[in-house]
């Protein structure tokens, strides 16, 4: 062979992770919720799963998710439950905070599903769908297996 040798220094290797362009959060989220699309809307770009046509989607979950976290912050601070005197005596009633708290977690389940934030989500979301009914039974007969 003629000729200099190759200098790999000046190689540059491709990157695996091209950047795609992260959506910005909607201007109406705030505080705790611009967090949660702040940490969590870069790795869905990354994988597929957000893109601009989503926005409103992936936002009403980090609604929730702030929803989630003040309403646990108030539970921590007051309890589950306060006293209150009526009638039939004194009983232990739910705090207003409670039910936010379980409606957020309902939310969270409900959105979460659409970007694949579960286990589960994720594995469904793969694309790697059900596969051949019949292709074990297939590689049985044809000795394959």
């Amino acid at each position: 062979m003629k000729g200099k040798k190759p200098n790999l220094q000046n190689v540059v290797p491709m990157k695996d992770d091209i950047q795609k362009p992260v959506p910005d959060a909607p201007e109406f989220l705030e505080g705790e919720a611009r967090k949660v699309w702040d940490a969590l809307a870069p790795e869905l770009v990354r994988k597929d799963r957000l893109d601009a046509l989503y926005a409103y989607q992936f936002a009403s979950y980090c609604t929730c998710v702030a929803n989630f976290v003040a309403a646990s912050a108030c539970l921590a601070l007051e309890g589950l439950y306060y006293e209150t005197k009526t009638r039939n005596g004194v009983q232990q009633k739910k705090r207003a905070a409670w039910g936010i708290q379980q409606e957020a977690m309902a939310g969270m389940r409900r959105d979460s599903a659409l970007f694949g934030l579960s286990p589960v989500d994720a594995l469904r979301l793969s694309g790697e769908g059900q596969g051949d009914l019949f292709d074990d039974a297939m590689k049985m007969l044809n000795g394959t297996d």
